[in-house]
């Protein structure tokens, strides 16, 4: 029997399988077919198909926000996606963790356990993200002293202080990568009169994205389609401009992390002063990102070894103890 870890991602599904470490690394897109509506793709192979599709084959993305908006599709995403990682010949049904937001409802968590024990789990437990990322980046939450930690994934960015092996207070908001694509888009579109689709906005946020004034002011050519002629466009972008199409999202990370802090007991405060935040996911590899947030929040901010892979690494941890797991 090998257990199974799973961060249920909203633009990436990672999972560990317990003796063999990381085995998946996919984005969370399906690729189906409108008619039949038959699943074609997933992961990779459906992603290069978004924006590219003809009429009847549609790309989706099954997850939004941290939590599934799509229950059949994502399970047979989920089945795909177990079967490469473990094998289709499963001799003993594993154990499943699986991580999720930490503002998630009760009936989005029972969909979630119910989709996973469809898929042949023995057990399924749930996790909230921000304390297997605590764990996956090397933080002993067990210790009767305050951690804190900021997840910012695809979906949601979530905020946590812990202790004891569990959340004290925490925060989960819908402001993450993928509203920093949308608003690097709506930015372009409104400043220079260009759409461009969701790769391309990726592609600008990851090679020339900032949350600071930027002094060299990077540049990076893309083509889009004109608003005016509708016929393609190609117009420079600069990471200033990224800057700004940020600034509001930023804003809100913040304000999130100071309630978090304001609500925290004084001693935990105290412990956070002295060791400071860990900041985890995909959205802590931005530019300027640590040190806006040590300004704005008087703590020391540090990013973790593996921003990408916390979350399914700390699975694997919590399935070696699952006496610390709240299931």
């Amino acid at each position: 029997m090998r257990d199974i870890g799973i961060d249920l991602g909203t633009t990436n599904i990672l999972i560990y399988v317990k003796g063999k470490g990381v085995v998946l690394n996919e984005p969370s897109v399906v690729s189906i077919d409108t008619n039949s509506k038959k699943v074609l793709a997933v992961g990779k192979e459906a992603k290069e198909m978004l924006g590219r599709t003809p009429g009847k084959v549609k790309a989706i993305k099954p997850m939004k926000d941290g939590v599934i908006a799509d229950f059949e599709i994502t399970e047979e995403m989920l089945n795909r996606f177990i079967k490469k990682a473990i094998g289709k010949n499963i001799l003993s049904k594993p154990r499943i963790l699986i991580c999720c937001p930490s503002n998630i409802t009760g009936v989005e968590k029972n969909a979630i356990k119910e989709i996973a024990e469809r898929t042949g789990a023995r057990k399924v437990f749930l996790e909230e993200e921000p304390k297997v990322a605590a764990v996956g980046a090397g933080i002993d939450i067990a210790k009767p002293s305050g951690s804190m930690v900021i997840d910012i994934g695809g979906g949601t960015t979530d905020i946590a202080v812990l202790s004891l092996g569990g959340i004290v207070t925490s925060d989960s908001i819908k402001v993450a990568g993928n509203t920093f694509d949308e608003d690097i888009a709506n930015y372009i579109k409104e400043k220079y009169k260009v759409i461009i689709g969701e790769k391309t906005s990726e592609e600008i946020k990851t090679s020339i994205g900032t949350v600071i004034k930027d002094k060299n002011n990077r540049e990076i050519e893309i083509t889009g389609r004109s608003v005016s002629s509708g016929l393609p466009e190609t117009v420079k972008v600069n990471s200033n401009d990224v800057e700004e199409a940020l600034r509001e999202d930023i804003k809100r990370i913040i304000l999130s992390a100071k309630g978090v802090l304001e609500k925290t007991p004084p001693e935990l405060s105290a412990d956070i002063a002295e060791k400071g935040i860990v900041l985890t996911g995909g959205g802590a590899l931005i530019n300027g990102l640590v040190g806006k947030l040590k300004e704005e929040l008087k703590v020391p901010v540090f990013i973790s070894d593996n921003p990408l892979t916390n979350v399914v690494e700390g699975t694997g941890i919590l399935l070696d103890n699952i006496y610390l797991i709240d299931n």
